[in-house]
């Protein structure tokens, strides 16, 4: 086996910094140290000092902020795509805290996909909610919430940012989710969501479009949820149909 000493001087800068996030002397969202105090501490070049900086981005565990220089990455949570749970549930199984910033509440003319997932007329009026929720006072996730008139009329009366929508539905209002239909595409975040979010417009998000359902397959909530690509990842377990 290779000695430590064999191994390239970019790579042993990467290991040492490597070591120190993972023990913790170097914590979640701390900036690392100038390049030029890198450079006199390990007495590399700067190429080789960058060379380390680029695979510890390319593995994850720091990030550069442009005009700010370089962080330790958050750890990324995973969310089960199971079963349908809200935002502040999926926190709490993981052992996070449920915030919420409430950024606007308005009656607007239904878009055209709105239209057709709430199964109503193009133009029909309903409520658009945008909130920004947040994990341990962390930003993860930009909602932008659709609900027909009727029922909007009922959810926005409540404290949108101490009361999940899933919960007024379900506990104060009797309707019970039954089931919901997904779709994810990973995308970037525009400056709306980005300012949100906390990130640079323009960094990679996840996508989510879900459609909740009561019974008699009636659609009543329409969402456009959008991840920090950065702090989250997503996870399923598949069964496979068997072959004829």
């Amino acid at each position: 086996m290779s000695s430590f000493e064999e191994i390239p001087r970019y790579a042993q800068i990467e290991t040492i910094l490597a070591e120190e996030i993972a023990g913790r002397r170097l914590a979640c969202g701390q900036q690392l140290p100038p390049e030029d105090q890198l450079v006199e501490r390990f007495g590399a070049s700067r190429t080789t000092v960058r060379k380390a900086i680029e695979n510890l981005v390319a593995r994850g565990l720091v990030e550069i902020r442009r005009g700010k220089g370089t962080f330790v990455s958050e750890p990324k949570i995973t969310q089960e795509l199971t079963e349908l749970r809200g935002f502040a549930e999926d926190m709490v199984l993981l052992g996070r805290h449920p915030t919420a910033r409430l950024l606007s509440k308005e009656r607007v003319p239904a878009p055209k996909d709105v239209a057709t997932y709430l199964e109503l007329s193009q133009g029909a009026q309903v409520w658009r909610i945008e909130r920004v929720r947040l994990g341990d006072g962390v930003p993860m996730s930009f909602d932008e919430t659709y609900l027909p008139l009727e029922i909007g009329e009922k959810v926005v009366a409540n404290d949108l940012e101490a009361e999940p929508i899933f919960d007024l539905l379900e506990r104060k209002y009797g309707l019970p989710l039954i089931e919901a239909r997904y779709q994810l595409e990973a995308t970037t975040a525009d400056a709306r969501v980005a300012a949100g979010l906390n990130i640079e417009a323009g960094s990679s998000i996840f996508l989510i479009e879900r459609t909740c359902y009561v019974e008699r397959n009636r659609p009543v909530d329409y969402e456009k949820l959008y991840y920090r690509g950065d702090l989250i990842r997503f996870s399923t377990r598949l069964s496979r149909r068997p072959r004829s």
